[in-house]
């Protein structure tokens, strides 16, 4: 059996996988893969999702530059989700210029953002024409 095969895919053909970083242990980001984009991960050991927003891959720092090196690509118990333990060059893992995705965090029923800004995604992104 292969071992992409082993994986629990859902009806869509997707995992979800969770990103944390190699060395801290700090969960960076959540996102999707299909087969093909695990392929793709383990073969040059950069980070490559489904975003399903744009429907086709997407090679984590393409337009950023802010790439993840995996060292390390994990399933659980149920084999339904992806664990990539990787190093996020540049520091920035979300689209805010954040370090991680996760900068909202519940205090007393509102959500406090409790992480700077590093850049500002007008200095990362460039508009399209």
């Amino acid at each position: 059996m292969n071992w992409l095969d082993e994986i629990q895919w859902d009806a869509k053909g997707l995992v979800p996988v969770i990103a944390q970083e190699f060395g801290t242990g700090k969960v960076l980001m959540f996102a999707w893969m299909n087969r093909e984009a695990l392929l793709l991960t383990d073969d040059s050991k950069q980070a490559v999702y489904w975003s399903r927003s744009r429907n086709r891959l997407w090679r984590k720092g393409e337009e950023s530059g802010h790439i993840q090196r995996v060292h390390e690509i994990r399933v659980d118990c149920d084999e339904d989700v992806i664990l990539l333990m990787v190093e996020q060059i540049g520091g920035i893992a979300c689209h805010t210029g954040r370090h991680n995705c996760f900068f909202k965090k519940l205090e007393l029923g509102n959500w406090l953002i409790d992480q700077p800004i590093i850049k500002n995604p007008e200095d990362i992104y460039k508009p399209t024409a």
